[in-house]
């Protein structure tokens, strides 16, 4: 007969294995730069291909799901992880978010949350208590601590001194107060779980009392994403779209005021019109902004009980400061006057009001007064802000709105209004110091102002990204004196820290490429639509200053591709790029087993035209065209892929036939732009928010 016993692992333990199991989906800090395909394996090193990286984001999220099944320990493990990134991409997906996060007045009061919580905690305090004793002691503080909605105390309650010290009691605006229009669940739970903690080191000195659960999950949020969020495809008339949309304001703010620990934000243009100023103040007046006024408050010494405006504000205190913000896009009437009003409440000094009998002189004296005491509200948790496309917000607001966020390390302007004005003034900050930065696209901007804030400002000395992109709409700014000047002197050109470099449109000549400096870490390079660059000049640069360089875009440049006859093109891509960059050199030997030579290069994928792409047909050899969703398309080498080995990840360019790589990179190329959205090499738009945990 045989006793069968089961073993449990403590909570922590269970917890541990589940973060390892989130952490497996996300992406590492060094990429393989292709898409992500299904294969078995574990890799070796960083970057890989084959196995890939890391797991899907399905795989992660399905495995978490099947540890919430094995039994209660397990679940409780498993749910903060589950929670921890939301991705919006469905109208009823959001609609049953808000049902689950956001806190229902009208089905569940004030009232009865209050209460489930203290009994709730009593419970817990009970479960924890050693002794009959400390049991007792517990249910007696649960008849002491109910509370009704006026915060009435039984005749028996225990003294208020033990629930909470004098400078904390009324009219502090820290007081718990159940008449507010929209608390927080999480803040009343923390309330009355602090309050009872407080009661028992009164009465049993030591014990500690576990916070009770609270069945909503917000506080395990900590990235919320729209940026794949679509409408398209589901037979809504106008009227319907237009009064009766899925993603509104007051929905957007219930769920953020339950998500005290969110850390990244992602919008979309198909939803911004929820982001109206109430949003806005909760994305970015939590945490330590929260603590400033953004308004005259000098000489104010009372404060109002009953104040709306400042209960807002004590509890976006008690938030995380937000770390990652991207508006993509965002361009609606809605959230342009939001932004606007944004910035004039809390970052412009306000005017200061004036009857018509004034001179100027008295004016501009009263005006200089008022922003004497005005405060203004600054950013300092704020580390990637991504602005891509947001071109309605005109440069008094942007600029005053970018030099707020002291501390970011990534920073996308592209295709806004920025100036050259504002460029200076990011110049100048002492504090910022930036990792990447796109500015792709920017038409205000001037030759001069690029040049100054590349080369004079240590803002830019560390940069890892930088993308200058232009096209033949919106043709680069740069002269090529100060791109003389940008290549040889800037800091982020000398120290041969670029990983991603994007300087299409520029007026890059053979001189300038080869008085350039060496770029050891380049993977990817962008010099597309320089019409006059000829190609063994690129070549020469990518063999001599860029060996590493897996992926170059080369759209419309040079007069040997684009321009040139379709049977010429394509000899003259494959002559002058493909067989001195990516051809290993030959090698002979009748004595033994000779070890092949690498490439001069790692070139791998090359981006080119439409009409380029249409002159190849089906490719050579192991050349195959991939197009992507968008319309954009690479010449691909489907034999070389990174490839988990022994020693570490190896760069190979013999793959079989039957490889997993290689047959996905052939299912790709027959799709012939059939694919999802994350098909494709050199993106132009900067991952503000998917690395955050």
């Amino acid at each position: 007969m045989s006793i069968q016993t089961t073993f449990e692992f403590p909570p922590e333990i269970l917890y541990a294995i589940c973060a390892q199991v989130y952490t497996a989906g996300l992406p590492s800090s060094e990429s393989s730069l292709d898409p992500i395909i299904p294969s078995n394996g574990v890799p070796t090193g960083h970057p890989s291909s084959v196995p890939p990286a890391s797991w899907s984001e399905a795989d992660s999220r399905h495995t978490l799901a099947n540890c919430c099944m094995v039994n209660h320990g397990w679940y409780e493990a498993a749910k903060p992880w589950l929670w921890h990134r939301l991705e919006v991409r469905l109208p009823r997906t959001w609609l049953a978010l808000v049902d689950q996060i956001a806190w229902n007045y009208e089905e569940e009061s004030v009232d009865n949350v209050m209460d489930v919580t203290i009994k709730a905690a009593t419970n817990v305090a009970i479960a924890s208590a050693a002794s009959e004793v400390e049991k007792e002691e517990a249910r007696r503080l649960e008849e002491s601590l109910f509370i009704n909605t006026q915060f009435d105390l039984p005749e028996d309650a225990i003294s208020p001194d033990l629930l909470s010290p004098i400078p904390s009691r009324n009219p502090s605006p820290r007081r718990l107060r159940p008449k507010s229009k929209s608390p927080a669940r999480w803040k009343i739970v923390r309330s009355i779980s602090d309050a009872f903690q407080t009661a028992m080191d009164q009465h049993a000195p030591g014990m500690y009392v576990p916070s009770p659960n609270d069945p909503r999950p917000g506080r395990y949020v900590r990235h919320l994403d729209f940026n794949h969020f679509r409408t398209i495809g589901m037979r809504r008339s106008v009227e319907e779209g237009v009064n009766s949309r899925f993603v509104t304001g007051d929905r957007v703010q219930a769920v953020l005021k339950e998500l005290p620990n969110l850390l990244a934000f992602g919008a979309t243009e198909y939803m911004d019109g929820a982001l109206t100023l109430p949003v806005l103040n909760e994305l970015f007046l939590r945490g330590a902004p929260s603590g400033e006024r953004g308004r005259q408050t000098r000489g104010r010494c009372l404060m109002d009980v009953n104040d709306t405006e400042e209960e807002e504000r004590e509890r976006r205190r008690e938030c995380k400061d937000l770390e990652a913000v991207d508006f993509t896009g965002c361009i609606s009437a809605v959230f342009v006057n939001a932004f606007s009003e944004f910035v004039s409440t809390h970052l412009l000094a306000p005017e200061a009001e004036s009857s018509g009998e004034e001179d100027e002189e008295s004016r501009r004296s009263r005006a200089a007064r008022a922003a004497l005491h005005f405060e203004p509200v600054s950013f300092p948790g704020m580390k990637r802000l991504g602005l891509r496309g947001v071109k309605s917000i005109l440069p008094r607001y942007l600029g005053p709105f970018l030099l707020a966020f002291s501390h970011l390390t990534h920073l996308d302007l592209s295709g806004t209004r920025v100036t050259s004005e504002i460029l200076d003034s990011l110049a100048a900050s002492p504090t910022l110091q930036l990792k990447s930065l796109a500015m792709a696209r920017c038409i205000k901007l001037t030759s001069e102002s690029i040049r100054n804030f590349l080369v004079d400002s240590p803002v830019t000395s560390q940069l890892t990204e930088l993308n200058l992109y232009g096209d033949q709409t919106y043709v680069s700014p740069l002269t090529e004196d100060d791109l003389r000047a940008i290549v040889t002197e800037a800091p982020a050109f000398t120290n041969g820290e670029l990983v991603y470099l994007d300087m299409s449109s520029a007026p890059f000549t053979k001189e300038i490429l080869a008085a350039a400096k060496p770029f050891p870490k380049l993977r990817s390079l962008g010099l597309s639509h320089i019409p006059d660059l000829e190609l063994k000049a690129i070549t020469a640069f990518v063999k001599s200053k860029a060996t590493n360089v897996e992926v170059l875009t080369l759209i419309n440049t040079s007069p040997e591709l684009d321009r040139a006859p379709p049977r010429q093109a394509s000899m003259s891509l494959h002559a002058d790029i493909i067989r001195p960059l990516c051809t290993p050199p030959f090698t002979f030997s009748i004595s033994a087993a000779a070890v092949p030579k690498p490439a001069p290069t790692r070139l791998r994928v090359i981006e080119l035209s439409k009409t380029m792409l249409s002159n190849l047909g089906s490719g050579a050899g192991s050349w195959r065209i991939v197009r992507s969703k968008g319309g954009r398309g690479w010449y691909v080498d489907t034999a070389s892929s990174w490839v988990a080995a022994e020693g570490g990840p190896v760069l190979r360019r013999d793959l079989g036939l039957d490889h997993p790589f290689r047959v996905e990179m052939e299912k790709l190329s027959d799709a012939n732009g059939n694919v999802s959205s994350g098909v494709g090499w050199h993106a132009r738009k900067m991952e503000v928010s998917f690395h955050f945990l």
